[in-house]
Formats: C-alpha cells, sequence, structure tokens
C-alpha cells in the first residue's frame, strides 16, 4: 500500500513518524511518501519537502508568504499525481491540509485525517468542507468527538499520540553530565519551532536568567535551526543549548517557559509546572482576538475546560509578568495546586495507543 503523508511543523512531524511505525506494523509492504521532518524520514520512505520550508505562523506572516505557500501547495499536488498513492494522510497544518484534502478527494484519492484541524476555535462552519473532503477523522482531544457530533460528522476518538511517544521514551541517566548541567534546578526554555514565535518570545525567556543565578536555564532546540541562530540570542549567557533533547530535559527540569503549542501538553505530561507564552503580529493578533472564540490558547486549559497554567499573551508576556508567574510555581502552594491539576489531565488523557488505533483504523477502512 503507499501512503502520501503531509505535515507541516515539527509535532506533524512527531506524530507522521509515529504513525508510520504504526502503520509499518499493521502493513508489511507499506510504502511511504511525505511532506515532514527528519523524525518521519527516520523510518524510511521518501521525503519530498521538509517543514522547515513550511511553517508560517500568524494572518500577516501568511500572507508576507503567500508565493512560497502556493508554490508548495503546487509541488505537493504534482507530487501526489505523479506517485498516485492509495491514501493521503493529513496530519494537522490545517490552511495547507485542506486545500490539499480537496484536491485529493476531487481526483479519486481516499483522505484521512490524523489530528483534527482546531476548527472549533473559530469559524466553526468549516466542518462544512471537511466533511465534503475528508473520508475518515481521527481526533486526539476527548471534546472534539462531541464538537464534531453536533455538526452531524462522525469521526474517531483514537487518544493523544503525545502518550505513546513519552510512554517509549527512556531518560538518559548521563543526561546532567554529557549537557554539564551540575546539581542546580533547572529552568526549562521552550521557545517553539517556528522563525517567528523564536524570535518574538525566546528574548523575553532569556530576560529572566538573571534573576535567578541560582538556576540552570536550559533551551530545548528545534533540530531545524542551527547553533550559531541561537547564540545570537543568548550571547554569552550562561544557557544551555539542547538539541532533540526535549524529553530528558523535560524530565530534568523543576519549571518551565513553554511557547503555547504542543509542547504546552509535553511539558503538563511530564509534571513539570508551566508559565505559557505567546506572542504574534500586531496585526495577527488582532484579527485572531475578532474570532477566535475560545477561553485559552494551552492544550492544557483546553482539555481540562479550566485554568491550570497563566497564559501571558502580547503584552502580557513580558519580563516583570512571566517573572511574578515563575516565582509562583517554583515553590508553595501555587505548584502543588498544578502538579494536582496535572493528574486530572492526566485522567481525561487516557492511554497511550493512539498510533496503533489509528494505524488499525486507516488499514481496515481501505480494504
Amino acid at each position: 500500500m503507499k501512503y502520501y503523508l503531509v505535515a507541516g511543523e515539527a509535532s506533524g512531524d512527531l506524530h507522521g513518524a509515529n504513525l508510520m511505525k504504526a502503520l509499518k506494523a499493521e502493513d508489511g509492504e507499506a510504502v511511504f511518501r511525505y511532506f515532514g521532518g527528519d523524525k518521519m524520514e527516520a523510518e524510511g520512505g521518501e521525503l519530498v519537502k521538509h517543514y522547515a520550508d513550511m511553517a508560517f505562523m500568524g494572518f500577516t506572516e501568511v500572507v508576507l508568504n503567500l508565493r512560497t505557500i502556493f508554490k508548495n501547495l503546487k509541488a505537493c499536488k504534482e507530487d501526489i499525481m505523479r506517485w498516485k498513492p492509495e491514501v493521503l494522510i493529513l496530519i494537522d497544518f490545517p490552511g495547507f491540509n485542506l486545500k490539499i484534502a480537496e484536491f485529493a478527494k476531487a481526483n479519486g484519492i481516499k483522505v484521512c485525517y490524523y489530528i483534527s484541524p482546531k476548527v472549533w476555535a473559530w469559524n466553526q462552519k468549516r466542518v462544512l468542507k471537511i466533511k465534503k473532503v475528508v473520508d475518515h477523522m481521527f481526533c486526539i482531544l476527548p471534546f472534539e468527538v462531541d464538537f464534531y457530533q453536533e455538526w452531524g460528522m462522525k469521526v474517531d476518538y483514537v487518544g493523544n499520540p503525545l502518550l505513546d511517544e513519552i510512554a517509549q521514551f527512556t531518560p538518559d541517566r548521563d543526561f546532567r553530565n554529557g549537557h554539564q548541567l551540575g546539581d542546580e534546578k533547572i529552568i526549562a526554555l521552550l521557545p517553539g519551532s517556528r522563525r517567528q514565535e523564536i524570535e518574538r518570545l525566546l528574548p523575553v525567556m532569556l530576560s529572566l536568567t538573571a534573576h535567578y543565578p541560582d538556576y540552570i536555564f536550559a533551551i530545548a532546540a528545534a533540530p531545524n535551526f542551527t547553533e550559531a541562530y541561537y547564540r545570537q540570542f543568548t550571547g554569552d549567557e550562561k544557557v544551555k543549548l539542547l538539541f532533540n533533547q526535549t524529553y530528558n530535559l523535560l524530565h530534568h527540569a523543576h519549571a518551565a517557559i513553554v511557547a503555547s503549542g504542543t509542547a504546552t501538553l509535553e511539558t503538563a505530561l511530564f509534571k513539570v509546572p508551566q508559565v505559557v507564552v505567546y506572542k504574534g503580529g500586531t496585526i495577527s493578533i488582532a484579527i485572531a482576538r475578532l474570532l477566535v472564540k475560545i477561553k485559552f490558547i494551552s492544550l492544557v486549559n483546553l482539555i481540562v475546560n479550566k485554568k491550570i497554567v497563566t497564559e501571558l499573551i502580547q503584552e502580557d508576556c513580558n519580563t516583570q509578568k512571566v517573572k511574578a508567574e515563575l516565582d509562583l510555581i517554583i515553590a508553595g502552594a501555587e505548584r502543588e495546586a498544578m502538579l494536582k491539576h496535572y493528574d486530572e489531565l492526566l485522567l481525561l488523557m487516557g492511554k497511550p495507543g493512539a498510533s496503533a488505533k489509528t494505524a488499525g483504523l486507516i488499514t481496515g477502512y481501505l480494504k
């Protein structure tokens, strides 16, 4: 069976890789071609385009990069038609992938969508288009099943693939020594994997280092950037830069400052108290505030449907406010309360097995 996958960012690459591994277990003759990243490439098949050339964050950034986006869409469509897969598997990344879904459906290719677009956040009528162009939707957030049901669409809830990834993780016993981290408590900095978010958030995160001389600060660096890229922000600061070590870092971290996104959920699943931060372009944020209808931006708060972690957005994402929140979760009652709330989250998330369940459903639907 020929499987064509499209993932447009780091989290999609991670989930795509796990799904490919599970598909190989279901289908011994599985062949893969994909837009993705290093983790998917490690599972075999052929990488057509890396997500580093595709991920643009915010309304303004998308408009400024429309030429590149249209070029990528054209290349993806042409490559799908040349390869003629039995199934197209789209992973999140809705601005791009819903257009690819429409194209594939029009050309008689079965479309599976893994990790639902966040249509519940804004412009919910997009579900009507999804019903037309997606054959099977696989959701990873519990509340999405009821949402789609309200719009008359049946979906499969498969659990969350992050649980799979974390279940497979084995801590490196020599992590601290190997990276000269010493015995001090670690504050993890997770500024995201996109250039725009790193450049907006990392300077704010690094501004905290002078206030905590007894702690070690360590950045979870995205593999699609170089050490030199990060060092332009860190300068001579005694900040550790760790590539491909996010889970080891979270395993040892005492607290974290995290860019809104998948990393907030990963941090919570490792039971690390966190402050969630986000900054976008001025116009992008203004548009988002008009359109987005959800109470929270972090997955942690969205899943539990109440405030567990503090979210500092745009003008609130500054040294003073981040420090105030970090102080609360380093020690004391706020820290303990957050850790107890994480237990609620874990119960709602369920058990590992999302990748295997999704792979079984996909191969079953194709028979």
